[in-house]
């Protein structure tokens, strides 16, 4: 995580997006650092892009 709190929520929607888009497999540590910033960052917006 970026290490300026202003851009931490963006970068973990950028990186969720990343996940949703190509499905690859996410880790406990990964899964639980991307649920914290889900509940400290709940209203940034979500822009997935599915992959074809």
């Amino acid at each position: 995580m970026p290490p300026f709190e202003g851009a931490r929520c963006e970068y973990a929607a950028n990186w969720a997006a990343v996940k949703l888009r190509w499905q690859p497999t996410v880790d406990p540590a990964e899964a639980n650092a991307l649920a914290q910033a889900a509940v400290t960052c709940p209203n940034t917006p979500l822009k997935v892009t599915l992959a074809r």
